[in-house]
């Protein structure tokens, strides 16, 4: 009775794996997806907003958190409605993990709003070379936070791309703003520097507490709960600097596109800073720390193919060795990243060669379970 019933315990973890491993891929070019369109979409309307005399930086800090309700649609839907999974939405969801969302999404928000502090004082050279270091940073504290092993083509991915960064940014240094005061400057330097420290800690943070998350499902619920949290501390600090009542008052009278115009950018910025959001969150449950900044990295120099797209902006040779060495190191990682799994591959299946059991008699990495809706 005992040994059935073990052996059922064990067909059930594998077929719970092979599911896993048929999620894994689809979920992980999922947030990728998001992760690209979400990054350089809200770059280009954040831009679009800026270049058209919008300037409040409380909406800007808004407009990053706001679209939480999206993530109502993937927590409930499955169970409720689709009925394609056994769990219920927040289902181990445990104090300690409200705590800790609620902890890490009111970072979150601080951190959008040092971004938009910085950036609506900063030109954009400036800022994009302050935000490089923050790669630096998230290399440093995932080797201390969640022991992140520092390998050639990690170091060598951070190198290319810091230096495609600074490069970028110096090919940029025409666009300082004309009233940019060295008070205005100061600040904007002081708060991206904190932009970037405090997204560099944020995702090896992620990391650590994701080890403990039972499934994708999960994550997804806990980024509902920061992202709630994150725009809370924006609109109190909204009604605080009257910043509603702005938002109306830039749209009718400021704003140079007019008033419909400036809300599809305000919703469409919405949307699009969810996606990202979402996307480096998943990217970070799926894989790790570094990972997903050395995406958000990387996806600067996307940025700049972008502006000289929609916006027309000159691609001279600096920008163009910037993309190139930006393409390359993240090129670079992704084949680390392909020889590591394919090595890792054939010494499982030589141990499964000598022993046909050591798959069942080993724990398996986080990574590996529970990667679907918790069914």
């Amino acid at each position: 009775m005992n040994i059935n019933t073990s052996n059922n315990h064990d067909n059930g973890e594998q077929d719970q794996k092979g599911v896993s491993k048929k999620r894994y891929m689809p979920l992980l070019l999922i947030n990728y997806t998001c992760l690209f369109l979400g990054s350089v979409s809200s770059s280009l309307l954040s831009k679009y907003y800026f270049n058209h005399k919008g300037s409040n930086k409380w909406v800007s800090t808004w407009v990053q958190s706001a679209g939480f309700p999206f993530l109502l649609l993937p927590v409930f839907l499955p169970y409720y409605l689709f009925q394609c999974t056994q769990r219920k939405p927040f289902t181990r969801f445990t104090p300690r993990i409200l705590s800790l969302s609620i902890f890490i999404g009111l970072m979150l928000g601080l951190n959008n709003l040092l971004f938009s502090w910085g950036n609506s004082y900063l030109p954009v050279s400036t800022s994009a070379l302050l935000l490089s270091s923050q790669l630096v940073f998230n290399l440093i504290l995932s080797a201390i936070m969640v022991k992140q092993k520092i390998t050639f083509t990690n170091l060598n991915c951070v190198i290319l791309l810091t230096l495609s960064s600074i490069l970028l940014a110096l090919g940029s240094n025409h666009d300082k703003p004309q009233d940019l005061t060295p008070t205005k400057y100061m600040i904007g330097f002081v708060a991206t520097i904190g932009a970037g420290l405090l997204f560099a800690l944020y995702l090896p943070i992620m990391e650590m507490i994701y080890k403990k998350v039972y499934c994708y499902a999960m994550m997804i619920e806990m980024q509902l709960v920061m992202e709630l949290s994150a725009t809370i501390l924006a609109s109190v600090g909204m009604v605080w600097d009257g910043g509603f009542t702005e938002m109306r008052k830039e749209s009718k009278e400021v704003f140079d596109k007019g008033e419909g115009v400036y809300w599809v950018t305000m919703i469409t910025n919405v949307v699009t800073w969810q996606l990202c959001f979402m996307g480096t969150a998943g990217t970070v449950f799926l894989t790790c720390s570094l990972t997903g900044g050395i995406c958000m990295t990387a996806l600067l120099g996307l940025n700049v193919l972008g502006g000289v797209l929609v916006y027309r902006e000159d691609f001279g040779g600096v920008k163009i060795v910037s993309t190139v060495m930006c393409g390359w190191g993240f090129c670079s990682y992704v084949y680390g990243m392909y020889v590591n799994n394919h090595m890792m591959k054939l010494l499982d299946d030589h141990k499964r060669n000598i022993n046909p059991s050591i798959e069942m008699a080993q724990p398996q990495p986080h990574s590996d379970l529970h990667l679907g809706l918790g069914v």
